[in-house]
C-alpha cells in the first residue's frame, strides 16, 4: 500500500527535521563540517550546513586546497549542489530586492511622521501601487488590534 501524498509530506517533513537536528547534532558535538541536502517530492531543495553551506561546498571545490582532503562529488552531485547553490543566490537576490522595497516604505512612513502626520495618514498616492497591499494589510491589522482592545474595554 503507498500512503496518500499528505502522509508521504508529514513524513517527509519529520524525517528531514530529526536528520537535521542529527546533523547539527553531529556538527556540535563532533565539530564536524557538515553539509545535508534534501530534495522533497516537489522538488523543493532544504538545506543545512555547519559552519555554513558555502563553507562545506567550497571543500568539493577543485581549485581549492582544501578540496584535496575530500573526494570530488559526482558529476549529478555536484550538479544538484550547483542548482542548489543557484536557487540559494536567487532567493538572497529576491530577499535583498524586498528588503530595498520595504525601506522604500519605511522612507515613506518616516517623511509622513516628520510631517506630524501618523503613518496611517500618509498620502496613499505617495506610496505607490507597489506599496497599497502592504498598506491595505497594515490598516487591517491595525483595525483588528483597536477591535480586540474595544471588545477588551467593553467585557
Amino acid at each position: 500500500l503507498r500512503p496518500d501524498k499528505n502522509s508521504r509530506q508529514v513524513t517527509f517533513s519529520k524525517r528531514r527535521a530529526g536528520l537535521f537536528k542529527k546533523c547539527s547534532e553531529l556538527a556540535i558535538l563532533c565539530g564536524a563540517r557538515v553539509a545535508a541536502v534534501v530534495f522533497s517530492e516537489a522538488g523543493n531543495a532544504f538545506a543545512l550546513g555547519s559552519p555554513s553551506m558555502e563553507a562545506v561546498l567550497r571543500r568539493f571545490d577543485d581549485g581549492n586546497d582544501a578540496g584535496a582532503l575530500v573526494p570530488a562529488a559526482e558529476d549529478d552531485d555536484r550538479e544538484a549542489l550547483e542548482e542548489l547553490y543557484r536557487a540559494r543566490e536567487a532567493t538572497a537576490e529576491q530577499v535583498a530586492s524586498e528588503i530595498k522595497r520595504m525601506n522604500t516604505i519605511g522612507d515613506k512612513v518616516v517623511k509622513a511622521q516628520m510631517g506630524r502626520r501618523y503613518w496611517w495618514e500618509a498620502d496613499v498616492e505617495a506610496l505607490g501601487e507597489a506599496e497599497l497591499p502592504e498598506f491595505a494589510r497594515a490598516l487591517d491589522r491595525l483595525r483588528a488590534n483597536v477591535r480586540r482592545h474595544a471588545d477588551k474595554l467593553r467585557s
